[in-house]
């Protein structure tokens, strides 16, 4: 026994792993299973059977609950209008998932009246650290119970030793050599001949989207309509968060867009290789930024900016209920009361460019901006303003010349100058 426990919500997906954690957890805490799966997008068929497999492993009770329009518009799109991305390349698709399941369990925990929860995530990753801070966040008194940490099980073939001798029935399927986590944001890739950074990833790999040599010849282009920085539209059709989503990861998948490979910094001190598919969280990033130019000032855009990393280390950090995560989503939601409007995109073998973008609130002034001729900007104001711009480096420079101080710049050898 490792300390009574009278009854734990457990993370549940119906693999193998978190298939032999109920009777493991009833086996060694003495305890009520109840499990909890959170539908993100990861697939219909993933979800199929899972409450009967859960009560057959031994759980007393199923939960799944439809999480995706909370997860998109809770999680991933303000994490998308902060202009969040992780070491400039990861749009954070699994970071911010987690906590909305977390958030979750600890209500369901509260109505079962358990008193812990448990996941089935390994003591090398991120994942253990963004279930457990929201449940200290949230509510303290619940213990966390990680049996990666615990246990002697260290293979899969330990794992179905396990389930033999307690006759939990896994079903027989090829074991992928790649680590996966799918939902409707993004789905990601690890393991396998990933873990060596030098080779490329085989395309077989990839799921959501094609290579983008093999995408169509001809662009395609796609206009979003965003509403205080909310995407709403897609080609002037008003869309939920999950239709819109759904259909923007169509587009894109089909033309190659949304891919990323990087060597990452995970939380726990180690670098690891993940490749993620994002078709649709791409195009969106590329969209609303390209809304964002023309709507925001340039303090404003330019703070934005240097906060958005550390946002994005917040949500990577599992780090979402927090008070500087909301005090950031805080100042973000502010920003938005004008980010209203339609952006073109254009998609074109993996790449995503906003090519046209237009707002009744665009703070661009073609009269001030034109090359043409013009009757509103006196190009002579430049003078003045270039010279109070300036006086610091002149009265540097000044002051130099006055005490000798050498010029930082070498002049030139003119000695050996030619002209073609």
């Amino acid at each position: 026994m490792k300390g009574k426990v009278n009854k734990v919500v457990l993370a549940y997906s119906g693999g193998l792993d978190t298939s032999v954690i109920v009777p493991w957890l009833k086996e060694n805490y003495g305890c009520e299973v109840v499990t909890f799966t959170a539908d993100l997008g990861q697939g219909a068929d993933e979800l199929v059977g899972l409450e009967e497999k859960a009560i057959a492993s031994g759980a007393s009770k199923a939960y799944i609950v439809d999480l995706k329009e909370e997860f998109l518009s809770g999680y991933a799109f303000p994490t998308m209008q902060a202009g969040a991305i992780y070491e400039r390349l990861y749009l954070l698709g699994t970071s911010f998932a987690r906590p909305v399941t977390a958030m979750h369990m600890v209500r369901i925990a509260e109505q079962e009246e358990a008193d812990a929860i448990a996941h089935g995530c390994t003591g090398k990753g991120n994942d253990q650290v963004r279930f457990e801070l929201t449940v200290k966040a949230l509510n303290p008194t619940l213990r966390a119970i990680a049996p990666w940490r615990e246990w002697d099980i260290r293979s899969r073939e330990d794992a179905l030793a396990y389930a033999k001798a307690h006759n939990i029935a896994v079903q027989a399927t090829k074991k992928s050599i790649y680590s996966r986590d799918r939902n409707i944001w993004h789905l990601s890739h690890e393991g396998g001949i990933l873990e060596d950074p030098w080779a490329e990833p085989e395309e077989e790999m990839f799921l959501l989207t094609v290579a983008p040599e093999a995408a169509p010849d001809e662009p395609l282009y796609v206009t979003v309509d965003f509403e205080k920085g909310v995407p709403v539209a897609v080609d002037g059709e008003p869309l939920g968060p999950v239709a819109l989503l759904t259909k923007l990861n169509e587009l894109g998948g089909a033309h190659g867009v949304g891919r990323a490979d990087l060597v990452e910094n995970r939380l726990v001190g180690m670098k690891s290789r993940g490749v993620y598919e994002t078709p649709g969280g791409t195009i969106l990033y590329t969209a609303h930024q390209g809304l964002e130019s023309i709507c925001l000032d340039r303090d404003t855009l330019h703070y934005k900016d240097t906060m958005a990393n550390r946002f994005a280390e917040l949500v990577y950090y599992g780090k979402w209920f927090t008070p500087l995560r909301e005090a950031m989503s805080a100042f973000v939601a502010k920003t938005q009361k004008r980010v209203t409007g339609t952006v073109r995109v254009k998609l074109y073998k993996g790449n995503c460019t906003a090519v046209g973008r237009k707002s009744p609130f665009s703070l661009y002034r073609e009269d001030f901006a034109t090359f043409g001729k013009d009757d509103v900007y006196d190009q002579s104001d430049a003078e003045g303003f270039i010279n109070l711009f300036g006086l610091p480096l002149k009265v540097k420079a000044l002051i130099d010349l006055e005490n000798g101080t050498p010029a930082e710049l070498e002049s030139p050898d003119y000695s050996v100058f030619k002209r073609d």
